[in-house]
């Protein structure tokens, strides 16, 4: 089926108004873009950042009139309102989403494997995950940090807690990596039912908790905690954080830029031995086990 879209120049005040009224005149899906190439990462657990200057693309049929459309934001807008008009060639745009995913490997042992795509070696601890609208998927590297430290653990019989959980990805590559129990904890109830999701995909449910932090069982200390989220939560939330580990415990924490490690492996150095700080393109994941 052949495809019109239509680009409407908007800022971070109007975007969420313009992607309203193109699905109102009839798009079929509407997508936005940063229109300056400034760099998106993945957003926390049910946040959707705005930039800027955002691009809001909807996505037509080709047989309906775009001119309309455009006289419509032109008078709601002004006329000089940025807009493009533009033809997408025909294509399975499903199929198309789907071949950006692949099955990617962290470490010796570890793959992530997309359900439509053949596992690369049924022999690795494979990971069944497909994109979905929990953070998480491997794709970006706060995510691959933490699976690759994951990968080099022994985590035998281990308790481990995972905090800002997403779409489940940590828990359960803990799990399929030797540990016992994981604890999942999330503010995001559609994070807390992506990971449980996820979690039956892979057939390790039973020994997955997942819990709102309202309702996290009081003295909650483990083996191993993970927390791939950002610096702010994570400079804030630093002595909850802390002490979800026992004495001896190890601990990585990612969704940290390069400039913001130093004050993070301060802050948790009171608490944990740090290792060396690993780097993958502008990001930084801290580890470190707990003083006993």
């Amino acid at each position: 089926m052949p495809w019109i879209q239509i680009r409407i120049n908007a800022t971070a005040k109007t975007a969420d108004k313009v992607s309203n009224m193109l699905l109102g005149r009839g798009a079929q899906a509407v997508t936005f873009m940063d229109a300056k190439d400034v760099p998106v990462y993945e957003p926390m657990p049910g946040e959707t950042p705005l930039w800027g200057e955002t691009e809001v693309m909807g996505l037509f049929d080709a047989e309906v009139d775009p001119a309309p459309i455009v006289a419509f934001f032109q008078q709601i807008f002004g006329e000089q309102v940025g807009h493009k008009v533009e033809q997408l060639e025909d294509k399975d745009w499903v199929r198309e989403w789907m071949d950006h995913f692949h099955p990617m490997q962290f470490g010796e042992r570890l793959w992530i494997c997309p359900s439509w795509r053949d596992v690369p070696d049924p022999e690795a601890v494979n990971v069944m995950l497909d994109p979905g609208l929990a953070f998480g998927t491997g794709t970006h590297p706060t995510t691959a940090l933490c699976l690759k430290w994951l990968d080099g653990q022994d985590l035998t019989g281990k308790t481990v807690v995972d905090f800002g959980c997403g779409s489940g990805i940590l828990g359960i590559a803990a799990l399929k990596l030797g540990a016992e129990r994981v604890i999942g904890i999330d503010i995001d109830p559609q994070a807390i039912q992506a990971s449980r999701d996820n979690a039956e995909r892979n057939g390790v449910a039973e020994h997955l908790e997942l819990y709102l932090p309202e309702d996290q069982p009081a003295g909650l200390q483990a083996d191993v905690v993970v927390a791939n989220i950002l610096a702010g939560p994570l400079r804030e939330l630093a002595p909850l954080i802390a002490d979800l580990g026992k004495p001896g415990s190890i601990m990585a924490l990612s969704g940290v830029l390069e400039s913001q490690a130093p004050e993070l492996e301060t802050i948790y150095g009171k608490w944990f031995t740090m290792d060396p700080t690993a780097v993958q393109e502008e990001w930084c994941r801290l580890s470190g086990t707990k003083h006993g």
